[in-house]
């Protein structure tokens, strides 16, 4: 599939091959138990127990380990998949590097839990600057970072924690495989949560791992049985369906986001604006280099908390809602759920509405919020 184009490559993903009278995609399997060999138990049968065998779910393993390039292994959130790979790595007097920017839950169990059990972790901006990893056991990034859409060096930054022996991961949430694929960078796992740009339509929680180890594959799949972290039948097949239409759906939020960027440039009462793929943008210089395309998120200040909602309020094709990366506009005031950004910073996630709907809503909202 390597040398299929993106489009072709989301539709084909996982797919078994073709038989007359059978399903493109075959429809989900629901079952806990299976029947098992009389004598031999589950047997040659790759399933036996619901909790660690289901078709469905890979089928679905298949096609977002072909996306990323490497193995794949499917969680119920990402949540669920960032957890199980720090406790699955780290012992106690174990040291992680976790980024200061990046998802506001994986900072707050790394502290609740992870220093419980003596972990010792570091916390560093995305852009670093980073410290020696001499002694660390494994450094975790997430980049375009959520969400300030910082972006660092993956190559780089692999090359220095391999050298200190220690294992570098990268939550590839925001970017998506189709945006950069980390492990061709030399990361050796890949954490996201599938909830967002990857499944894109607001229906469903998942999360993922992804690596060309088969050692840290094992780790992570004996976590998961043991856990019980694992999606359901028809998440599953929810999120295999949804990969088919991640090129075409990525492509229209990009430019989405790249007219909304150029409309807020120009605006006096918008501050902060990021978004990487403007020349103008801080994370640009690396971001053009390691990144296939820009996702459809960015992020600006509009001041204060109350003229965010009145914004968001005379919108008509911008909803105030969590997450990101579905089909329809968001925005999101990260303030409220324990970010460190100002109180009037907003991460705007594009949907799929036409760009000059789209534009000209966020030009009349704006308006009518007046300043603050």
């Amino acid at each position: 599939m390597s040398e299929w184009g993106d489009g072709t490559r989301c539709v084909r993903a996982g797919l078994p091959e073709p038989a007359p009278g059978d399903a493109f995609l075959p429809g989900p399997v629901f079952a806990a138990p299976y029947h098992l060999d009389p004598f031999q138990g589950q047997g040659t049968s790759p399933n036996g127990y619901g909790r660690p065998d289901n078709p469905t779910r890979r089928l679905l393993e298949a096609a977002v380990g072909e996306l990323e390039g490497g193995d794949c292994r499917v969680f119920a959130t990402g949540q669920a998949a960032i957890t199980g790979l720090l406790l699955t790595l780290l012992r106690p007097g174990d040291t992680v590097v976790l980024p200061s920017d990046g998802y506001f839950p994986v900072r707050a169990f790394a502290t609740d839990v992870l220093e419980a059990i003596g972990v010792r972790v570091l916390f560093v901006p995305t852009v670093g600057p980073y410290r020696s990893f001499e002694g660390v056991r494994l450094v975790l990034v997430e980049t375009p970072a959520n969400p300030g859409l910082d972006v660092v060096d993956v190559a780089a930054l692999a090359e220095r924690a391999h050298a200190a022996g220690a294992l570098l991961a990268v939550d590839n949430t925001t970017a998506t495989p189709l945006g950069q694929r980390p492990l061709d960078l030399g990361a050796d796992l890949v954490v996201a949560s599938g909830t967002k740009a990857l499944t894109g339509h607001s229906d469903l929680l998942l999360g993922y791992l992804a690596s060309r180890s088969s050692e840290l594959i094992d780790a992570v799949t004996t976590w998961r049985t043991t856990t019980g972290a694992v999606p359901g039948a028809f998440d599953a097949w929810l999120a295999h369906r949804s990969l088919a239409t991640l090129d075409l759906r990525l492509a229209r939020q990009s430019a989405n986001a790249a007219a909304v960027a150029d409309l807020l440039a120009g605006r006096p009462d918008v501050t902060g604006l990021r978004w990487p793929g403007r020349p103008d943008d801080p994370a640009y210089p690396v971001a053009s280099a390691q990144m296939h395309r820009i996702p459809g998120v960015l992020s600006f200040d509009l001041g204060d908390a109350d003229r965010v909602g009145r914004f968001v309020e005379a919108a008509r094709l911008v909803a105030a809602a969590t997450s990101f990366g579905g089909l329809h506009t968001t925005a999101d005031r990260r303030a409220q759920w324990g970010d460190d950004t100002a109180p009037g910073f907003v991460r705007l996630s594009c949907g799929v509405e036409d760009t000059a709907d789209l534009v000209a809503d966020i030009a009349a909202a704006l308006d009518a919020a007046g300043a603050v």
